[in-house]
């Protein structure tokens, strides 16, 4: 602990950089090194490196106009050096004596026509101080916290271990086969390094990450295994129904949805839960798989919850699955926040007495007053957008009598890149369709600036006149001042005035449920050619006759969404376009991600170049989900060790290793928290 090497001040301050134990400090390793372990001579510095001089002061001057510096010049036996600093204290300014020695160690300003450091470090020398033998640290600082106080405190840190022997390898024979350093030289080099070659320092690096990676293993492939200790309902699978509500669709399944099919029934006749994730690109046809599903969950006696992130996106899976099941004797109902109190008590009895079969809803499904009378299956929809938390709740919530467990199946229009797959959903199997329905092509991409808003205009009028629809999609509701955006209802006035001979609607989050409802009805109807839209119409219902889609400010938008957006279009057999509408000033990433997009149509590639944009901090949502985080490994770059921490996680639950728990404890120190449901 903290406090047994430290005092309460100290501690205090560690905490601000995320510190509490012994172990998240020696983890607080140096953003980077700095070689001082020589000196260099200023005639042999250039442009752009960073160099360590020691010359003797020969000129010193303060400046206040036009802004306030100090200058000072030391020169060695080959040439000058000016020193810069902008920010400075007036005791700063009397240390810079004509003849004192400096040490300085900067970087050699690339812009300057002379050879200067702005801001170096540097030390006055008064005796002769010798070279330090190793690489200096240079650590993540707090105020109140030097460089030097970091580095104490790690020393310190060592010292205690080396007295307790407390810093053990958990699995030392890991290290002999995955031909690793023991943990503690491991840390011990990293901070305080015995070779001045960077390189060296990789072994250790190397190290921590491999434990790193195998306790979210640990921790993933605990949870897989763990599923197994559960009961669930077995569901033997009903010919008869799947028939019948397959020959009732306007479509025929493709192979990868009855490939996938098949292996969700081969885990619903387990009688330990399913846990998988049915991943697919947009358009792919997993909604109607979902629904095969929970048709014979449905069959076997069991109800089944159908969760989505927004309420416009439930209410769209509840009219299809109503149109779908209804036909077929099955009871569909809706629940989300904006239903009445009246309404919501209805829907909690009925559902209590069985007499739901299918409740499609958003996060109002996981609240304590929602029970249902035997929950056999539960479809998470954009299950990146529910955390670790949530997606425990219902389950917990929701025991029957004989304390059967629910079957879990989430679903996402993200594809999960390979990486990602072995590591943030290690916990779950995995089911991809990854081809779309047979008859539709590939939609055509276009960036086109805001300048040519009239030429678009055009082009829509001449698209809407050949019996085409168009999708106007606009990123915000109200004005806002700070984005500076196109509003929704703007664009809706503006577009209304431009299209005399075109019937034009508006739909956005704020509107009734019924409203959105009979909008686009009307639109699916071909009634409506133009519809302006928020992101509500992300993930809908299909209208095959509706081939544009204009994306206003795309440039705002992250991939992801970019991508479920221009998969709206291209539903039918007809040519469908997707124009991207972008402003005036573009960052680099902002240009990175229309770029990828326009040169991308494969939702697997897309993700895994967003992953390499973000991280997958920022692409899952990490703090929202609740998820652990990686503090050293990055999956991007230790697939390698991602791999061999994968199988060795495997060997070591399968033999129920004692120190499991505590290399959990360790590496993810809130871990019972997050699974504590």
């Amino acid at each position: 602990m903290l406090d047994s090497l430290f005092t309460e001040n100290q501690i205090s301050k560690l905490r601000k950089l995320g510190i509490k134990s012994l172990f998240d400090l020696l983890l607080h390793l140096p953003l980077k090194y700095l070689d001082k372990t020589q000196i260099d001579l200023i005639q042999d510095i250039s442009p752009g490196g960073s160099y360590q001089i020691q010359g003797k002061v020969t000129y010193v001057k303060t400046a206040y106009q036009p802004r306030k510096n100090l200058t000072v010049v030391i020169e060695d036996a080959t040439g000058s050096l000016q020193l810069r600093f902008l920010n400075f204290y007036s005791s700063q300014s009397r240390q810079f004596s004509e003849g004192v020695i400096v040490r300085a160690y900067g970087e050699v300003n690339p812009k300057s026509l002379i050879k200067e450091m702005i801001h170096p470090d540097y030390e006055i020398i008064v005796t002769d101080k010798p070279l330090p033998k190793c690489l200096t640290p240079i650590y993540a600082l707090t105020r109140g916290l030097g460089q030097k106080s970091i580095l104490n405190f790690v020393k310190k840190t060592f010292d205690q271990i080396a007295k307790k022997d407390t810093l053990l390898d958990h699995f030392p024979e890991l290290n002999i086969k995955r031909n690793l350093p023991d943990l503690t030289k491991s840390l011990r080099e990293l901070h305080m390094p015995s070779s001045t070659k960077p390189e060296d320092i990789d072994p250790y690096r190397k190290k921590l990450i491999y434990d790193e990676l195998l306790a979210h293993q640990l921790f993933f492939r605990g949870l897989y295994h763990q599923q197994k200790n559960y009961i669930a309902k077995k569901i033997i699978f009903d010919r008869s129904l799947h028939d019948a509500f397959v020959s009732s669709l306007e479509f025929t399944l493709t192979g990868q949805q009855e490939n996938c099919f098949n292996e969700i029934m081969s885990d619903l006749g387990c009688s330990f839960p399913m846990n998988r994730l049915l991943q697919g690109d947009v358009g792919s046809g997993k909604t109607v798989v979902a629904t095969m599903a929970a048709l014979q969950a449905i069959k076997n006696g069991g109800q089944v919850g159908f969760m989505a992130p927004t309420e416009i996106l439930a209410e769209q899976h509840y009219i299809k699955l109503r149109d779908w099941l209804n036909p077929l004797n099955i009871s569909v109902e809706f629940l989300s926040g904006s239903i009445s109190a009246p309404e919501k008590k209805i829907i909690y009895e009925r559902l209590v007495e069985g007499r739901i079969d299918l409740l499609v809803g958003t996060h109002a499904l996981i609240q304590d007053k929602v029970r249902f009378k035997s929950l056999a299956l539960y479809i998470i929809d954009e299950q990146h957008r529910f955390g670790v938390e949530q997606r425990l709740q219902i389950r917990s919530n929701n025991k029957t009598r004989a304390h059967e467990e629910a079957h879990q199946l989430m679903m996402s229009a993200t594809p999960i890149p390979r990486t990602l797959s072995m590591s943030y959903f290690a916990d779950m199997d995995i089911s991809t369709i990854n081809e779309l329905p047979p008859g539709r092509q590939p939609i055509k991409t276009k960036l086109i600036s805001d300048s040519r808003r009239n030429d678009l205009l055009t082009i829509i009028q001449k698209h809407c006149n050949e019996g085409n629809q168009v999708y106007w999609v606009c990123p915000l509701i109200e004005e806002s001042e700070v984005l500076q955006l196109e509003t929704v209802e703007n664009t809706f006035q503006q577009l209304s005035s431009f299209f005399k001979s075109q019937t034009i609607a508006l739909i956005h989050g704020k509107m009734k449920q019924s409203e959105k409802e009979t909008i686009m009805q009307t639109f699916k109807a071909g009634h409506t050619q133009i519809l302006v839209a928020t992101t509500v119409i992300e993930v809908g219902v299909d209208v095959p006759n509706a081939t544009m889609m204009i994306i206003e400010n795309a440039e705002r938008m992250g991939l992801s969404q970019l991508h479920q957006l221009r998969g709206r279009v291209g539903r039918g057999s007809k040519q469908s376009t997707c124009i991207l509408f972008y402003g005036k000033k573009l960052t680099d990433t902002a240009k990175d991600r229309l770029r990828i997009i326009y040169e991308n149509t494969d939702g697997f590639k897309i993700s895994e170049e967003d992953l390499k944009l973000r991280g997958p901090g920022e692409f899952l949502g990490l703090k929202q989900s609740g998820l652990p985080s990686l503090k050293i490994a990055n999956i991007n770059k230790d697939d390698d060790l991602l791999a061999l921490a994968k199988s060795d996680a495997e060997y070591l639950l399968t033999t129920k290793h004692n120190d499991i728990q505590s290399h959990l404890q360790r590496w993810i120190s809130d871990y019972q928290e997050i699974t504590r449901t």
